[in-house]
C-alpha cells in the first residue's frame, strides 16, 4: 500500500544513538494499558483525545503518480480536523474483557483497513472514509499470558496512530511506508520474566481486516527492558500478500491478483539517557515477491529520534531518517533514496492540552515530488507544521 538541505553532522551524531517507542501505550507495548477510569461508575475505562493540524508545503504533497507523499497531514496549506479519538476498554488482569478504539476525521481514511472501505479505492487515496475503527478485540489474561483476538494494532514501528503518543507532528517516512498500521486475527504475549516477552500471532495480512488471498501472516515480537534506562523490542511479519492490495477490486479494474511473500523485520531500541533526554532508534527492513520483472522488491531504513524535556511545558524533539525503496515499490514507483529531517517544538501548557510547532525537509535523489503547480518535478520539499491536540 502507498501512503503518503539538512542532515548535518551534529544532527547525525545526536540522533544515531540506540535508542521502542518514545511513548509507552497500547499501541506499541504488547502488554496494553488500560486508559483512564471513565466517570460515574462505568463498567469500563476510557480514553480519547482531538487532533487539529495545518501544514504548509513548499510542494503540492503529492509524488509524480500523483499519490500523496505525506502520510496523515497530507493536505497542502489547509487546517483540518485530523482526528477524534475515543478507546473505551475493560482489560483485567486475569479474565476476559475487550478493547474498541474509534478514529473520526481525515486520519480514518489513512489508516482505514482493506475490506472496510470501497472495494476499489485505497486508504488516503479518495476512499473519503471519515470513520474508522481501529480496534476492536476481545482479551483474556492469565497471569503472564494474555491473548487478544479481532483487529488491534501492529507490533512494528516507533510511532503509532494515537498523535498525542508520538512527538513529531508530521509521521515518519518508516510510519507511512515501511510498515503496516493495523491486522485482524490472534495474537498471545507471554510474559517470562519481568524484563522480557514474547509475542506470536496469526492475522490476515496488513492493514486486511477482509483476508484478500487466503494466505495468512505470521507476527512474531520479543520485548527485552533490563533496566529503566533501555528497552529493545522487535518484530518480524511473515505471509503471502497480494502485490497489489486492491486485488479484491472487480476484474474490471485491472488490478494485479499477483501475490508474493512479504516479510518485515522491525527494531527499535530506547536509551533514556537522563530524566530530560530519550534517544530513540528505528530500523526497518522489508521484502515483497513478485513484485517486480526481476523478482522481490526491498525497501529499507532508519529514523532516528531525540526527545528533550526542557521543563514541565515545553519540548524539543529531533527527528532524522534515511529510506531506500530500491526497486520503487512501497513509493512513486521509481527506485529512490528519500531523507528527511524534522525539528518540532511542543509546550504544555496542562496534562490536557498540548501545542506543536515543527519544520520538515525532505530530499530524494530522484524528483518524485510534484511542486505546488502540481505538473514540475521536484527533488525536494519542505513544510511548516501546527498542531493543537487536547486529550481526555
Amino acid at each position: 500500500m502507498m501512503k503518503s538541505k539538512f542532515f548535518t553532522p551534529l544532527i547525525l551524531a545526536a540522533l544515531a544513538v540506540p535508542g521502542a517507542a518514545m511513548a509507552a501505550d497500547a499501541e506499541t507495548m504488547p502488554m496494553p494499558e488500560k486508559p483512564g477510569a471513565a466517570p460515574g461508575g462505568l463498567p469500563f475505562d476510557h480514553s480519547g483525545h482531538i487532533d487539529i493540524g495545518y501544514t504548509n508545503l513548499t510542494g503540492s504533497g503529492r509524488f509524480i503518480n500523483n499519490i500523496n507523499n505525506r502520510v496523515f497531514d497530507f493536505d497542502r496549506n489547509a487546517v483540518n480536523l485530523q482526528a477524534i479519538d475515543l478507546t473505551l476498554s475493560k482489560l483485567p488482569e486475569n479474565g476476559f474483557g475487550g478493547l474498541v478504539n474509534f478514529t473520526a476525521g481525515k486520519d480514518a481514511d489513512t489508516i482505514a483497513a482493506y475490506g472496510t472501505i470501497d472495494k476499489s479505492r485505497g486508504p488516503a487515496n479518495g476512499a473519503n472514509k471519515k470513520f474508522d475503527v481501529t480496534q476492536a478485540y476481545a482479551h483474556y489474561a492469565n497471569g503472564p499470558l494474555m491473548v487478544i483476538a479481532g483487529k488491534y494494532v501492529t507490533l512494528a514501528g516507533a510511532e503509532v496512530i494515537k498523535s498525542p503518543s508520538d512527538v513529531n507532528y508530521s509521521r515518519s517516512i518508516l510510519f507511512g511506508y515501511a510498515i503496516p498500521f493495523t491486522h485482524t486475527g490472534v495474537r498471545g504475549t507471554y510474559k517470562l520474566s519481568d524484563t522480557f516477552s514474547l509475542t506470536a500471532g496469526v492475522n490476515n495480512g496488513w492493514d486486511d481486516f477482509r483476508d484478500t488471498n487466503g494466505d495468512k501472516t505470521i507476527e512474531l515480537g520479543l520485548s527485552w527492558a533490563p533496566d529503566k534506562s533501555f528497552a529493545l523490542a522487535a518484530q518480524g511479519y511473515s505471509g503471502k500478500e497480494q502485490v497489489s492490495n486492491y486485488a479484491f477490486a472487480p476484474a474490471a479494474a485491472g488490478v494485479s491478483t499477483l501475490k508474493g511473500a512479504r516479510n518485515l523485520v522491525d527494531l527499535v531500541a530506547t536509551y533514556t539517557a537522563t530524566d530530560q533526554l530519550t534517544l530513540v532508534l528505528n530500523y526497518d527492513y522489508g521484502s515483497q515477491g513478485n513484485a517486480i520483472p526481476t523478482g522481490t522488491a526491498k525497501w529499507e531504513g532508519w529514523a532516528g529520534y531525540a526527545n528533550y524535556q526542557i521543563n514541565d511545558v515545553w519540548r524539543l524533539s529531533l527527528r532524522g531518517e534515511y529510506f531506500n525503496d530500491h526497486d520503487g515499490y512501497r513509493t512513486a514507483g521509481i527506485g529512490q533514496k528519500w531523507k528527511e529531517a524534522t525539528v518540532t517544538v511542543a509546550y504544555l501548557p496542562t496534562k490536557k492540552v498540548e501545542l506543536r510547532g515543527e519544520i520538515r525537509g525532505d530530499r530524494s535523489d530522484q524528483a518524485v515530488f510534484l511542486a505546488t503547480d502540481g505538473i514540475t518535478p521536484k527533488s525536494s520539499q519542505s513544510s511548516l507544521g501546527l498542531e493543537a491536540i487536547y486529550k481526555f
